[in-house]
């Protein structure tokens, strides 16, 4: 059995190096990313759906009300239907989510392409950079005179 101390230092190395933190810097940036995504759905896409559908179409407010509060009278909109106690098929707010997700799934997929392309671009230069220039062929009345001066020796 080891000491603590080796297991202590054996967690720092593994916290501090290596993917971990790699790991933490995008939980962080991909956390960001969501709420940049949540604006672009709700404040660009959103009103244009709403200008092409004619109105003020908000998905979160399409629901089917599955069992309704006893008593219950007010206003018919999700949250205060969920918060008397109804039970609601929320499935505008999912198509929400939806739009969302297969948003951020499109900019993840242009990212990772740009990276890909740039990645390779980059091999390429520094391949380029990395090879030594090939050296000039031998000119053909070199060659014919070092074959004559071979053909001599003999």
């Amino acid at each position: 059995m080891s000491t603590g101390r080796g297991f202590i230092s054996e967690f720092r190395e593994f916290a501090i190096k290596g993917n971990m933190m790699d790991l933490a810097i995008g939980v962080i940036i991909g956390g960001a990313f969501g709420t940049i995504i949540d604006s672009v759905v709700n404040d660009l896409f959103m009103p244009i759906i709403n200008f092409i559908l004619g109105g003020d179409v908000n998905f979160d407010n399409l629901y089917w009300v599955l069992r309704a509060p006893q008593d219950y009278v007010g206003a018919q909109t999700y949250d205060e239907l969920t918060k008397a106690g109804a039970v609601v098929f929320a499935w505008g707010h999912f198509l929400t989510v939806f739009v969302n997700f297969l948003l951020l799934a499109l900019v993840v997929f242009i990212m990772v392409k740009m990276v890909n392309t740039a990645r390779r671009r980059f091999e390429a230069e520094a391949e380029a950079q990395a090879a030594p220039p090939a050296p000039p062929a031998t000119p053909e009345d070199v060659l014919l005179l070092r074959e004559i001066r071979d053909s001599l020796k003999k």
